[in-house]
């Protein structure tokens, strides 16, 4: 089992090369991004919900554990509970016989951290180190975010390959050539005085601080 940390939100190349595996039938991928403008995607919730859906729209064997717990709670006429959603997600992840499993967890950041017992980020680093706990060999897990100390603290342990990409050169540098590239291309901005357009570009690229 191997758990990837990349301490910046960028994932399209990694899901591009987990998708061609996939088209290959050489993977199954998951994908899930915690959208700070969505509650029903900030939590656990949000999160094995959309695991398992994935999952058996991908897999027969994992169509199959999804209508056992269909059953289970009166052809659906009551919500599973979390605990009940995970233990289902667990015995996916322990089936043979199937692809690579990859579960790609973009902007964990934006999972709240500031409210609740425990809190919604809490769930979901518990959720992560079970998964690492159940030693899968034929799983892979990545988790984009900004490098907050919570975050560091669970995953940095468990995690193989933990990769800043916070303070990279190159990242800031793409950073500003797309703001620069915003502020002039911009219908409205190009009216703008020389040194107006470049007040903006200073104070995006300062406030944007690697994101």
């Amino acid at each position: 089992m191997y758990i990837h940390v990349f301490m910046f939100p960028t994932s399209s190349t990694i899901i591009q090369q987990v998708e061609e595996k996939s088209n290959r039938g050489l993977a199954l991928m998951c994908y899930y991004y915690f959208d700070f403008n969505n509650i029903a995607k900030q939590g656990i919730r949000g999160l094995l919900t959309s695991l398992l859906s994935q999952l058996c729209a991908k897999s027969d064997p994992c169509h199959h554990i999804i209508s056992d717990l269909y059953s289970e709670n009166h052809a659906g006429s009551q919500q599973p509970g979390n605990d009940a959603l995970i233990e289902c997600l667990e015995k996916m992840l322990r089936l043979e016989q199937q692809p690579t499993k990859y579960i790609i967890l973009d902007a964990l950041d934006e999972c709240p951290c500031t409210s609740g017992f425990p809190t919604p980020r809490e769930e979901v680093l518990d959720l992560l180190e079970d998964l690492v706990g159940l030693n899968l060999q034929d799983l892979r897990i990545c988790v984009t975010s900004r490098p907050e100390i919570d975050i560091s603290n669970v995953l940095d342990p468990v995690a193989p390959l933990n990769m800043s990409l916070h303070d990279e050169a190159g990242q800031r540098q793409d950073i500003l050539d797309y703001i620069k590239n915003v502020v002039h291309s911009d219908r409205r901005m190009r009216r703008w005085r020389p040194e107006d357009k470049q007040l903006v570009i200073d104070v995006l690229s300062a406030k944007a601080d690697g994101m």
